[in-house]
């Protein structure tokens, strides 16, 4: 204003006499508040005019154009001169490091990445703390937290920068900084001292506009050390809509990454026992792309596709993330959602819960040890099942009774072939003969087909449930894998307590090959089990000196029965047969 008042038409020597001095005063004090309050009025920034002389005053004023319209007509260079912010980087690599009773997290300023993220409370295949970064995979595929681009990537490699490091008070976090000038990028964590729950969020703009970026971690995930680690990879992604948890396997990106973008819950990588998974801290939609990087493994020294996993998609992101253990608990605490990632099976899950929630309970209060808590929970399945087992004794001794009745039908048909129409009638025969006298011939499988569910919920418990691995018991240093022994103790125990149990019970069986195969089952479910994990092992073995104990007594009280009916003629043709030699 003051440059307005001071230009040459208030000071004009010759003013117009029919105009007084105050009026003109006054008009000038109007046209002052007008430009002053016009702005507070309007959107648009009105235009200066320049302080020239009153001949000019009265030409057209040049107008300037509002910011919209000067953004849509500006050049690139000039935008980014006038959107340029002072540069920002740092003078060398630091390393940060956050550690916290729970892991030990190494950080880099170049990149502003991670370069380690170790558990501290579990071990990996060799004995050591479990690093959840693959070390093989990070020259290829890049460290954690590297930014992925969903469309133009900064005119800067923002992944291979120095970043002006910002550590925390409390030691628990840090900020990074980088611009140069056009582009410009923002990273931040924060750490908990005693939870597996950080804070992490990425911001990137170019000429002051943002930049739709995501925070990756590719190149391999959990245990690498784990003998199926590979196949045992996944994306995944809580679809809140569906209320569905939907996973990713490398080969779904062999032809390309592949991007999925929703309303979701959670979205990340996994293995079988561990988890990275993103949670925003806003309701919202974002991003997830899963990608395959072929690396070398530590097990098996080709290259394997891993998946990699990129989520966010705005130009800044804000996520709470979840990295540890796919425990049931810790997961629960975090969002009743995670418990999902623990996949108990999709035939049998509805008991494998259950189960691993038994045996979790008695470990907890009871025996404080997870060998011991199979043990119980195997004697109490094995107490459940008594009245089959009982049930299956009685039929298997009825049969055993029948059995001469039932060589005598044999003999009858003798020379029948299989596909000879008079096998039917044989057949007929003899579950004529089972009917007359109430026997089941099925009923000695009773058992055993009660077991087999049980069985598989024990597999899946051993598989899946973090609580199991690394879990001792007397000489077994994980349950959850095979005996480190030359020699595994478990399955040998198996075969033999198997065989005993075989012999003391009753085999109403007529058919010789088939009495010689039952002799093998031992050793087959030996050499079956031999490779299995040791906590299956032990409940099977358990389950089979169960066994012996209740054959023993079921003997004592159900004494074999008198054999009744006919002798087979087979027998007495047999005996003339060889007379006459």
């Amino acid at each position: 204003m003051a440059d307005i008042n001071k230009g040459p038409g208030l000071n004009s020597p010759n003013p117009e006499p029919s105009m007084p001095q105050g009026r003109l005063l006054l008009a000038f004090l109007l046209m002052g508040a007008v430009l002053f309050l016009t702005p507070y009025f309007y959107k648009a920034v009105m235009p200066a005019k320049s302080a020239e002389t009153a001949a000019e005053e009265n030409k057209p004023a040049e107008t300037v154009p509002p910011p919209a319209e000067a953004q849509a007509t500006a050049t690139p260079a000039a935008m980014a001169a006038k959107t340029a912010v002072p540069p920002v980087s740092g003078v060398k690599q630091e390393i940060f490091i956050v550690d916290t009773s729970v892991y030990r997290v190494t950080l880099s300023s170049q990149g502003g990445v991670v370069t380690s993220w170790v558990l501290k409370k579990y071990k990996d295949g060799d004995g050591h703390p479990l690093e959840l970064v693959n070390a093989a995979g990070v020259a290829k595929a890049g460290y954690p937290f590297s930014l992925a681009f969903l469309k133009a990537k900064p005119a800067v490699d923002v992944n291979t920068v120095l970043y002006a490091a910002k550590p925390a008070p409390d030691g628990l976090g840090i900020e990074y900084d980088y611009s140069d000038g056009v582009v410009t990028v923002r990273k931040s964590f924060h750490f908990e001292r005693a939870s597996y729950l950080s804070d992490v969020s990425s911001e990137v703009t170019q000429g002051g506009a943002g930049v739709p970026n995501l925070m990756a971690w590719r190149g391999g995930f959990g245990d690498a050390n784990s003998q199926k680690h590979v196949s045992q990879e996944l994306t995944l992604f809580y679809d809140t809509a569906a209320a569905k948890l939907i996973t990713k396997a490398a080969k779904s990106a062999k032809d390309g990454p592949s991007t999925d973008y929703g309303s979701y819950s959670f979205a990340g990588i996994e293995d079988h026992y561990f988890a990275a998974v993103f949670l925003p801290l806003a309701e919202g939609s974002f991003a997830i792309r899963t990608v395959s990087d072929s690396v070398p493994g530590v097990v098996e020294k080709e290259e394997q596709p891993n998946p990699g996993a990129e989520v966010g998609g705005a130009a800044r992101n804000e996520f709470k993330l979840f990295a540890g253990p796919k425990d049931i608990d810790l997961l629960r605490k975090v969002d009743p959602r995670l418990e999902q990632m623990v996949d108990f099976g999709r035939w049998f899950g509805w008991l494998a819960k259950p189960l691993f929630l038994t045996v979790n309970w008695i470990n907890d209060r009871m025996t404080h040890n997870f060998g011991w808590a199979i043990v119980v929970v195997t004697i109490l399945i094995n107490m459940a099942l008594l009245p089959l087992r009982l049930t299956s004794m009685k039929s298997m001794k009825k049969m055993q009774a029948l059995k001469p009745q039932v060589d005598a039908i044999g003999a009858k048909y003798k020379n029948v072939g299989l596909r000879d129409p008079r096998k039917a009638d044989q057949n007929a025969e003899v579950m004529e003969l089972y009917k007359k006298h109430g026997v089941n011939p099925m009923g000695g499988c009773l058992p055993m087909v009660f077991q087999f569910p049980v069985f598989i919920a024990f597999y899946s418990v051993l598989q899946v449930a973090i609580e199991m691995r690394g879990a001792s018991w007397l000489w077994v240093t994980d349950l959850s894998q095979p005996e480190n022994l030359a020699i595994r103790v478990l399955p040998v125990a198996m075969i033999i307590a198997q065989f005993v149990m075989q012999k003391m019970t009753p085999n109403p069986s007529a058919d010789p090959n088939q009495q010689k195969m039952m002799l093998f089952m031992p050793l087959i479910f030996g050499v079956m089990f031999y490779s299995v994990s040791s906590g299956l092992v032990l409940y099977w073995l358990t389950s089979n000196l169960v066994g012996i104990v209740q054959q023993y007594f079921i003997n004592q009280s159900m004494p074999a029965p008198e054999p009744s009916g006919p002798q087979p003629p087979a027998a007495k043709s047999k005996k003339g047969g060889g007379g006459k030699r």
